[in-house]
């Protein structure tokens, strides 16, 4: 595959939600995976595991788990990707050494070492003709996620990921012009015009169709809201609307408790 091929495949990424009954055979998940695993790892130190499921009753389970969504009992796998610090524990204790969990910085480079290894497979799956969708609500219930899957301590699992045959083409989802995202020696916030763009992007796609609720003007809002991004439209449900309500609300307030109990202190 030649850069042009890879640039291509990397730029028509799309999340896939319905499959077909077609199995996933081991080679081809193995080749998935282990391009996750050739992907980036801080220090070499390799904090990234996959959990693959594929039996039925489990993947039920799961996806109940996950908020009832009906692709992750219809993709014939299911992959759990995990921060695991649990291999340093056994490799530190065979040398005498006892490996240090307590600050923050030991459970976010875990977490970025799988996300990054996660987000190489997607890439691989994709070439190879199978579609994905990550599965944050994996976040849900934690602790049964944990129990389920027998997750041993210095082990959480950062997000979920089906992985099957697409049924169908799906569209790929329009993305914040390149300028709202790059910046150029310095952050600058004036994006005004970015957003409301896209806004109006977003909501032409037809993607909020039936989901639409009132408008909510920045008057309505708190005396922060009034002060910033005062000058953005507020009179089409689009992007802005969409996802200013969803971050509104606080959601998996429990998980540093989760995190704490799988032996990473956060200090």
């Amino acid at each position: 595959m030649n850069s042009t091929a890879i640039l291509d495949l990397l730029h028509s990424h799309r999340s896939i939600r319905k499959y077909k009954p077609d199995l996933v055979d081991d080679e081809t998940i193995r080749r998935v995976v282990a391009a996750g695993q050739s992907a980036a790892t801080s220090s070499n130190l390799q904090m990234g595991t996959a959990v693959v499921v594929r039996n039925r009753d489990r993947r039920w389970e799961l996806a109940r788990l996950c908020g009832d969504q009906e692709h992750i009992r219809e993709a014939p796998v299911f992959i759990a990707w995990c921060a695991d610090r649990s291999r340093l524990d056994r490799a530190s204790l065979s040398r005498g050494y006892e490996q240090n969990t307590e600050y923050l910085e030991s459970f976010l480079v875990a977490a970025v070492d799988a996300a990054i290894m996660m987000q190489s497979a997607v890439t691989a799956a994709e070439a190879l003709g199978l579609g994905t969708c990550y599965i944050g609500a994996i976040r849900n219930d934690p602790v049964a996620v944990i129990e389920l899957l027998e997750l041993p301590q210095r082990v959480f699992p950062i997000a979920g990921m089906t992985l099957g045959y697409p049924r169908h083409p799906s569209r790929v989802k329009p993305r914040l012009d390149l300028d709202a995202v790059l910046h150029w020696e310095r952050y600058d916030p004036a994006d005004h015009e970015l957003l409301e763009q896209y806004d109006r992007v977003m909501a032409d796609t037809g993607i909020y169709r039936g989901r639409e609720q009132p408008l909510r003007s920045v008057a309505q809002g708190n005396d922060r809201n009034r002060d910033a991004d005062a000058s953005i439209a507020t009179d089409l449900y689009g992007w802005i609307e969409h996802s200013a309500r969803r971050i509104a609300e606080p959601k998996r307030t429990r998980l540093s408790e989760v995190i704490r109990r799988q032996g990473f202190d956060l200090k």
